[in-house]
């Protein structure tokens, strides 16, 4: 099977997910259920599932005896960035003490790291060739504009959830201010934004899979957190939508 089938392949595989999740949350964080299997620590759960991309997508790359220069060394720095956050920082920083994940969440999840980290580590290792004009291509600079403000969002909206909780704690409040006045799930709506920056700067097959699977992931799971609040919290807020301000 060519490249090109493999990542068609993948994104039809992510339709399917995305579908499957709207009928069955992902049982994580608050979610979580002792009925899907052994549990392990959230934190270490965490990290395993994030850090596996940096080690393959690297790995593919160094493998290939080619080295990214110009605007695919920039692209891989800051694929790189993300990752190195969500796997040596966030986990860290949760407030999450005595919190288990279900083992099968965590390896399902590894398993979908590998084969993104894969198909964009082989695009970078031999299919990527931009000229340095590229960084004056609109699609360079509004992809990067997309990226930077969807990273600001997602880490701005780690940052306000985690300090919901004192250190001690690990209950849920309603969260308020900036985009939580819009959407439950500022977070979702800022990785769902920064990935579709990183297919636009790119341009690539294989960095449109990444942004599709990411909303067929994170769009159910925000309509699920959305309906939860809803649920758990009679003064919720009437007039949020779940992940996109006045839609959805």
């Amino acid at each position: 099977m060519s490249y090109e089938s493999l990542t068609w392949l993948w994104i039809g595989i992510g339709g399917a997910a995305g579908l499957y999740l709207l009928r069955v949350p992902a049982p994580y964080g608050r979610h979580a259920s002792a009925q899907w299997g052994p549990l392990i620590d959230n934190r270490l759960g965490w990290f395993l599932m994030e850090v596996v991309v940096l080690v393959v997508f690297w790995g593919v790359i160094l493998a290939s005896g080619r080295r990214p220069t110009g605007p695919a060394l920039a692209m891989v720095l800051l694929f790189s960035l993300h990752y190195v956050h969500r796997a040596l920082v966030f986990p860290f920083r949760l407030r999450t003490r005595g919190k288990r994940m279900p083992l099968v969440i965590a390896t399902s999840a590894v398993a979908f790291n590998l084969v993104n980290g894969s198909l964009l580590g082989w695009h970078f290792a031999y299919r990527a060739d931009y000229p340095a004009a590229w960084y004056r291509d609109p699609r360079f600079g509004v992809g990067l504009a997309l990226f930077a403000v969807g990273m600001a969002t997602n880490l701005w909206a780690d940052r306000r959830l985690i300090g919901l909780r004192a250190p001690d704690q690990t209950g849920y409040s309603i969260p308020r201010g900036g985009l939580f006045e819009l959407v439950s799930c500022p977070n979702h709506l800022g990785e769902i934004v920064e990935w579709i920056g990183y297919a636009v700067l790119t341009w690539s097959l294989p960095g449109f899979a990444f942004a599709f699977w990411t909303a067929a992931n994170l769009v159910p799971r925000a309509l699920t957190h959305h309906q939860w609040y809803r649920a758990t919290f009679p003064d919720y807020p009437a007039g949020r939508k779940a992940v996109v301000p006045l839609a959805l």
